[in-house]
């Protein structure tokens, strides 16, 4: 199989190395990543200027990109072979219930769906050492061939691995969890005036709910949510058809 890996870490990234050591052995990989951290980048593209690439070796190129357009170059002729699948990450840190909004790791693999790949968007539940690759690299390889035979062209598969691996670790199919996010604004004033802006505040949590992405993490099992590409309304739009709008 012809696998492209991505993510939104950066080119570096251990994750990544360690998706692609494993895959290397049975598939064909090529790496077409941000040449920098892209965390939190969601779905943006580049369009009102051009996009560096950069070949690092065979098979490998860094992009000054995001994540989504990593996916877009490479299908468009980037790489030269038709791919077969592709995989954003392994992404350090997880990504749950509506972080997928935000993160880059999705939104590459939300592309991928979109321009009809079968596509996974995966992540470890740890943000610093020690982390534990292999038993996500291992249930990746393992299931390959089944996540290919199972794709269809309106969905992509989140998937968020336990750090500790612990044995009788199960697998999950789960739906995304509310997320509650505490976060706070951090400003520096510049001896010119100018306000410089961060983003800080807590961790997110989530809402327990059984059978969530989060619930079934924090039980040690591993979570796969299958995510929908398209934007739906869930029925609220008879809400709004029984309404009396007027124009004028």
């Amino acid at each position: 199989m012809k696998i492209l890996l991505t993510n939104d870490d950066g080119i570096e990234s251990r994750g990544i190395v360690a998706l692609a050591d494993a895959l290397s052995q049975e598939h064909e990989v090529w790496i077409v990543a941000p040449d920098r951290e892209r965390s939190g980048s969601s779905h943006s593209i580049t369009l009102k200027e051009p996009t560096r690439i950069r070949k690092v070796s065979d098979r490998i190129f860094a992009c000054g990109g995001t994540p989504a357009d990593c996916v877009i170059l490479s299908l468009l002729g980037i790489v030269p072979v038709s791919i077969d699948m592709i995989i954003s990450g392994l992404n350090l840190g997880p990504n749950l219930g509506t972080d997928i909004i935000y993160s880059g790791t999705a939104a590459a693999a939300r592309q991928g769906a979109l321009m009809g790949k079968p596509s996974i968007a995966a992540s470890i539940n740890a943000y610093s050492e020690p982390f534990n690759f292999e038993p996500a690299v291992n249930f990746i390889r393992n299931n390959i061939d089944k996540f290919a035979e199972m794709w269809t062209n309106d969905h992509f598969l989140n998937i968020n691995f336990p750090n500790e691996g612990k044995g009788g670790m199960r697998v999950r199919v789960t739906f995304p969890a509310l997320r509650i996010y505490k976060d706070r604004l951090v400003r520096f004033t510049a001896p010119n005036g100018d306000i410089y802006c961060f983003l800080g505040g807590e961790k997110p949590q989530s809402r327990i709910e059984e059978g969530s992405d989060s619930y079934t993490l924090a039980g040690g099992d591993v979570s796969l949510s299958p995510i929908l590409i398209h934007p739906t309304n869930h029925s609220i739009e008879e809400k709004y058809r029984s309404a009396n709008f007027r124009i004028g």
